[in-house]
Protein backbone atom coordinates (compact mmCIF):
# COMPACT_ATOMS: atom_id res chain seq x y z
CA UNK A 1 0.00 0.00 0.00
CA UNK A 2 1.25 3.49 -0.84
CA UNK A 3 2.61 5.60 2.00
CA UNK A 4 0.21 8.23 3.30
CA UNK A 5 0.91 11.85 4.25
CA UNK A 6 -1.37 14.43 5.87
CA UNK A 7 -1.46 18.16 6.45
CA UNK A 8 -3.83 19.86 8.88
CA UNK A 9 -4.79 23.53 9.15
CA UNK A 10 -6.10 24.13 12.67
CA UNK A 11 -7.82 27.50 12.79
CA UNK A 12 -9.87 29.47 15.30
CA UNK A 13 -13.07 28.69 13.40
CA UNK A 14 -12.46 25.58 11.29
CA UNK A 15 -9.91 22.76 11.01
CA UNK A 16 -9.15 21.23 7.60
CA UNK A 17 -7.11 18.08 6.92
CA UNK A 18 -5.73 16.95 3.54
CA UNK A 19 -4.46 13.41 2.84
CA UNK A 20 -2.23 12.38 -0.06
CA UNK A 21 -0.22 9.35 -1.15
CA UNK A 22 3.50 9.19 -1.85
CA UNK A 23 3.00 10.19 -5.50
CA UNK A 24 1.41 13.49 -4.47
CA UNK A 25 -2.16 12.53 -5.32
CA UNK A 26 -4.54 14.25 -2.90
CA UNK A 27 -7.05 11.62 -1.80
CA UNK A 28 -9.48 13.65 0.31
CA UNK A 29 -10.06 16.57 2.65
CA UNK A 30 -11.86 16.53 5.98
CA UNK A 31 -13.25 19.19 8.29
CA UNK A 32 -13.87 19.76 11.97
CA UNK A 33 -14.33 22.65 14.41
CA UNK A 34 -11.78 25.09 15.87
CA UNK A 35 -8.41 23.75 17.06
CA UNK A 36 -6.67 26.75 18.67
CA UNK A 37 -5.77 26.63 22.36
CA UNK A 38 -6.20 30.30 23.27
CA UNK A 39 -7.34 30.23 26.89
CA UNK A 40 -7.20 26.41 27.04
CA UNK A 41 -6.63 24.60 30.36
CA UNK A 42 -5.06 21.22 31.13
CA UNK A 43 -8.30 19.30 30.69
CA UNK A 44 -9.08 20.85 27.29
CA UNK A 45 -9.56 18.41 24.41
CA UNK A 46 -10.21 21.14 21.82
CA UNK A 47 -6.94 20.70 19.89
CA UNK A 48 -6.87 16.91 20.20
CA UNK A 49 -10.48 16.49 19.09
CA UNK A 50 -10.35 18.92 16.15
CA UNK A 51 -7.18 17.40 14.68
CA UNK A 52 -8.42 13.83 15.06
CA UNK A 53 -11.91 14.63 13.81
CA UNK A 54 -10.69 16.44 10.68
CA UNK A 55 -8.22 13.65 9.86
CA UNK A 56 -10.86 11.00 10.55
CA UNK A 57 -13.28 12.79 8.23
CA UNK A 58 -10.63 12.90 5.50
CA UNK A 59 -9.87 9.18 5.97
CA UNK A 60 -13.55 8.33 5.69
CA UNK A 61 -13.93 10.40 2.52
CA UNK A 62 -10.85 8.69 1.04
CA UNK A 63 -12.20 5.23 1.89
CA UNK A 64 -9.35 4.55 4.31
CA UNK A 65 -9.61 2.56 7.51
CA UNK A 66 -9.77 4.75 10.66
CA UNK A 67 -6.68 3.05 12.10
CA UNK A 68 -4.52 3.57 8.98
CA UNK A 69 -0.99 4.86 9.57
CA UNK A 70 0.90 7.80 8.08
CA UNK A 71 4.49 8.35 7.10
CA UNK A 72 4.24 11.96 8.33
CA UNK A 73 1.64 14.46 9.55
CA UNK A 74 2.19 18.20 9.93
CA UNK A 75 -0.42 20.35 11.66
CA UNK A 76 -0.38 24.15 11.76
CA UNK A 77 -2.33 25.61 14.67
CA UNK A 78 -3.50 29.19 15.07
CA UNK A 79 -1.58 30.82 17.93
CA UNK A 80 0.66 27.80 18.59
CA UNK A 81 3.90 28.76 20.34
CA UNK A 82 5.60 25.41 20.98
CA UNK A 83 3.41 24.12 23.81
CA UNK A 84 0.20 22.08 24.04
CA UNK A 85 -1.89 23.16 27.03
CA UNK A 86 -4.63 20.54 26.86
CA UNK A 87 -4.67 16.92 25.77
CA UNK A 88 -1.83 16.01 23.41
CA UNK A 89 -2.92 14.98 19.90
CA UNK A 90 -2.20 11.33 19.11
CA UNK A 91 -1.78 9.83 15.64
CA UNK A 92 -0.55 6.63 14.03
CA UNK A 93 2.33 8.40 12.29
CA UNK A 94 6.07 7.80 12.06
CA UNK A 95 6.66 11.56 12.05
CA UNK A 96 4.40 14.25 13.50
CA UNK A 97 5.05 17.99 13.84
CA UNK A 98 2.99 20.83 15.30
CA UNK A 99 3.65 24.35 13.96
CA UNK A 100 2.11 27.80 14.06
CA UNK A 101 -0.39 28.12 11.21
CA UNK A 102 1.57 30.89 9.47
CA UNK A 103 4.34 28.61 8.03
CA UNK A 104 1.81 26.18 6.55
CA UNK A 105 -0.13 29.02 4.92
CA UNK A 106 3.17 30.36 3.57
CA UNK A 107 4.16 26.92 2.24
CA UNK A 108 0.81 26.66 0.49
CA UNK A 109 0.97 30.16 -0.95
CA UNK A 110 4.48 29.92 -2.38
CA UNK A 111 5.00 26.12 -2.62
CA UNK A 112 8.11 26.43 -0.46
CA UNK A 113 9.52 29.58 -2.07
CA UNK A 114 10.16 33.00 -0.48
CA UNK A 115 7.50 35.62 0.11
CA UNK A 116 5.21 37.30 2.62
CA UNK A 117 1.80 36.05 3.64
CA UNK A 118 -0.83 38.00 5.54
CA UNK A 119 -3.53 35.95 7.25
CA UNK A 120 -6.78 37.65 8.23
CA UNK A 121 -9.47 35.31 9.46
CA UNK A 122 -10.73 35.06 13.01
CA UNK A 123 -7.27 36.37 14.00
CA UNK A 124 -4.47 37.97 11.98
CA UNK A 125 -0.72 37.59 11.49
CA UNK A 126 1.98 38.37 8.90
CA UNK A 127 4.77 35.88 8.17
CA UNK A 128 7.77 36.11 5.83
CA UNK A 129 10.41 33.68 4.67
CA UNK A 130 13.36 34.71 2.51
CA UNK A 131 15.55 32.86 0.00
CA UNK A 132 17.87 31.60 2.77
CA UNK A 133 14.99 30.23 4.86
CA UNK A 134 15.11 33.00 7.48
CA UNK A 135 11.68 33.59 9.03
CA UNK A 136 9.95 36.62 10.47
CA UNK A 137 6.56 36.86 12.20
CA UNK A 138 4.79 40.17 12.81
CA UNK A 139 1.46 40.81 14.49
CA UNK A 140 -0.37 37.74 15.71
CA UNK A 141 -0.61 39.06 19.28
CA UNK A 142 -3.98 37.45 19.83
CA UNK A 143 -7.46 38.65 20.79
CA UNK A 144 -6.45 40.74 23.83
CA UNK A 145 -3.41 42.58 22.47
CA UNK A 146 -3.70 42.57 18.69
CA UNK A 147 -5.50 40.89 15.79
CA UNK A 148 -6.05 44.19 13.98
CA UNK A 149 -7.55 43.55 10.57
CA UNK A 150 -9.11 40.26 11.66
CA UNK A 151 -12.76 39.31 11.86
CA UNK A 152 -12.62 39.19 15.64
CA UNK A 153 -10.63 42.42 15.92
CA UNK A 154 -13.10 44.35 13.77
CA UNK A 155 -16.15 42.98 15.59
CA UNK A 156 -14.58 43.45 19.04
CA UNK A 157 -13.79 47.14 18.42
CA UNK A 158 -17.00 47.77 16.52
CA UNK A 159 -19.26 46.27 19.17
CA UNK A 160 -17.43 48.25 21.86
CA UNK A 161 -18.24 51.42 19.89
CA UNK A 162 -21.83 50.32 19.42
CA UNK A 163 -22.20 49.69 23.16
CA UNK A 164 -20.81 53.11 23.98
CA UNK A 165 -23.13 54.56 21.35
CA UNK A 166 -26.15 52.98 22.99
CA UNK A 167 -25.19 54.75 26.21
CA UNK A 168 -25.52 57.99 24.23
CA UNK A 169 -28.72 56.91 22.50
CA UNK A 170 -27.17 56.24 19.07
CA UNK A 171 -26.16 53.17 16.98
CA UNK A 172 -29.70 51.78 17.02
CA UNK A 173 -29.41 50.02 13.64
CA UNK A 174 -26.05 48.47 14.49
CA UNK A 175 -27.35 47.37 17.87
CA UNK A 176 -30.43 45.73 16.36
CA UNK A 177 -28.33 43.92 13.74
CA UNK A 178 -25.92 42.56 16.35
CA UNK A 179 -28.69 41.38 18.69
CA UNK A 180 -30.51 39.65 15.82
CA UNK A 181 -27.33 37.94 14.60
CA UNK A 182 -26.43 36.56 18.02
CA UNK A 183 -29.99 35.77 19.05
CA UNK A 184 -30.10 38.02 22.12
CA UNK A 185 -32.53 40.73 23.21
CA UNK A 186 -30.07 43.42 24.30
CA UNK A 187 -26.42 44.41 24.01
CA UNK A 188 -25.98 43.76 27.73
CA UNK A 189 -27.17 40.21 27.20
CA UNK A 190 -24.72 39.92 24.31
CA UNK A 191 -21.84 41.17 26.48
CA UNK A 192 -22.70 38.80 29.33
CA UNK A 193 -22.91 35.84 26.92
CA UNK A 194 -19.52 36.72 25.43
CA UNK A 195 -17.86 37.02 28.85
CA UNK A 196 -19.40 33.70 29.91
CA UNK A 197 -18.10 31.97 26.80
CA UNK A 198 -21.60 31.27 25.52
CA UNK A 199 -20.79 33.36 22.45
CA UNK A 200 -17.35 32.15 21.39
CA UNK A 201 -14.56 34.13 19.77
CA UNK A 202 -15.09 32.45 16.40
CA UNK A 203 -18.83 33.16 16.61
CA UNK A 204 -18.11 36.83 17.31
CA UNK A 205 -15.75 36.93 14.32
CA UNK A 206 -18.44 35.40 12.09
CA UNK A 207 -20.47 38.61 12.51
CA UNK A 208 -17.87 40.53 10.47
CA UNK A 209 -19.39 40.03 6.98
CA UNK A 210 -22.78 41.31 8.17
CA UNK A 211 -21.25 44.09 10.27
CA UNK A 212 -19.19 45.47 7.37
CA UNK A 213 -22.29 46.91 5.74
CA UNK A 214 -22.28 49.57 8.47
CA UNK A 215 -19.93 52.57 8.09
CA UNK A 216 -18.80 52.27 11.73
CA UNK A 217 -17.42 48.76 11.18
CA UNK A 218 -16.12 49.57 7.70
CA UNK A 219 -14.03 52.42 9.14
CA UNK A 220 -12.46 50.00 11.65
CA UNK A 221 -11.79 47.52 8.83
CA UNK A 222 -9.95 50.20 6.85
CA UNK A 223 -7.68 50.91 9.82
CA UNK A 224 -7.06 47.17 10.18
CA UNK A 225 -6.23 46.88 6.49
CA UNK A 226 -3.71 49.71 6.81
CA UNK A 227 -2.15 48.03 9.85
CA UNK A 228 -1.74 44.75 7.95
CA UNK A 229 -0.18 46.60 5.01
CA UNK A 230 2.32 48.26 7.38
CA UNK A 231 3.26 44.88 8.85
CA UNK A 232 3.70 43.47 5.34
CA UNK A 233 6.03 46.36 4.53
CA UNK A 234 8.20 45.57 7.57
CA UNK A 235 8.19 41.84 6.84
CA UNK A 236 9.14 42.40 3.18
CA UNK A 237 12.20 44.57 3.86
CA UNK A 238 14.82 41.76 3.44
CA UNK A 239 13.21 40.43 0.24
CA UNK A 240 14.02 41.37 -3.34
CA UNK A 241 10.95 41.73 -5.58
CA UNK A 242 8.76 40.44 -2.75
CA UNK A 243 5.75 38.33 -3.52
CA UNK A 244 2.81 38.91 -1.19
CA UNK A 245 -0.16 36.62 -0.75
CA UNK A 246 -3.36 37.22 1.21
CA UNK A 247 -5.08 34.38 3.07
CA UNK A 248 -8.13 34.08 5.32
CA UNK A 249 -11.84 34.70 5.23
CA UNK A 250 -11.69 38.46 5.66
CA UNK A 251 -9.99 38.75 2.27
CA UNK A 252 -13.22 37.44 0.75
CA UNK A 253 -14.52 40.97 1.36
CA UNK A 254 -13.58 42.81 -1.89
CA UNK A 255 -13.14 46.34 -0.39
CA UNK A 256 -10.93 44.98 2.42
CA UNK A 257 -8.78 42.95 0.03
CA UNK A 258 -8.51 45.88 -2.38
CA UNK A 259 -7.40 48.29 0.36
CA UNK A 260 -4.69 45.96 1.69
CA UNK A 261 -3.46 45.28 -1.86
CA UNK A 262 -3.40 48.96 -2.80
CA UNK A 263 -1.59 49.99 0.37
CA UNK A 264 1.00 47.20 -0.03
CA UNK A 265 1.79 48.31 -3.58
CA UNK A 266 2.16 51.90 -2.31
CA UNK A 267 4.43 50.93 0.59
CA UNK A 268 6.57 48.08 -0.79
CA UNK A 269 8.81 48.75 -3.77
CA UNK A 270 8.54 46.11 -6.54
CA UNK A 271 5.95 44.11 -4.58
CA UNK A 272 3.70 41.63 -6.39
CA UNK A 273 0.33 40.54 -5.01
CA UNK A 274 -0.06 36.88 -5.99
CA UNK A 275 -2.77 34.30 -5.46
CA UNK A 276 -2.05 31.40 -3.14
CA UNK A 277 -0.90 28.34 -5.07
CA UNK A 278 -2.38 25.96 -2.51
CA UNK A 279 -4.62 26.27 0.55
CA UNK A 280 -2.98 26.14 4.03
CA UNK A 281 -3.93 22.49 4.68
CA UNK A 282 -2.12 21.54 1.48
CA UNK A 283 0.80 23.72 2.57
CA UNK A 284 0.97 21.56 5.71
CA UNK A 285 0.85 18.50 3.47
CA UNK A 286 3.88 19.77 1.51
CA UNK A 287 5.73 20.21 4.81
CA UNK A 288 4.76 16.64 5.79
CA UNK A 289 6.73 15.31 2.81
CA UNK A 290 9.68 17.41 3.94
CA UNK A 291 9.24 16.17 7.54
CA UNK A 292 9.58 12.61 6.24
CA UNK A 293 12.79 13.51 4.38
CA UNK A 294 11.22 13.14 0.96
CA UNK A 295 11.22 15.41 -2.05
CA UNK A 296 8.00 17.35 -2.41
CA UNK A 297 6.11 15.79 -5.34
CA UNK A 298 3.97 17.56 -7.90
CA UNK A 299 0.51 17.48 -6.37
CA UNK A 300 -2.60 16.29 -8.19
CA UNK A 301 -6.26 15.89 -7.25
Amino acid sequence: MSLLFAGIDGGQSTTVAAIADETGRILARGRAGPADEIGAERNSTRLHDALNASLGDACARAGLEPECGFAAIVAGISGYEGRVYGRQPEFRAKRFALLHDAPIAHAGAFAGGPGVIAIAGTGSVVYARDERGSERTLGGWGPFFGDEGSGFGIVREGLANVMRGRDDGSCERESAAACAFFGVRTLRELARAAYAGEITRDKLASFAPAALRFPLFRKIARRGADRLAALIRSAAEPLRFPKVSLSGGLFDDPPFRARVSRRVLELVQDAQIVDMRYEPAVGALLLAYREAGREIPELSE
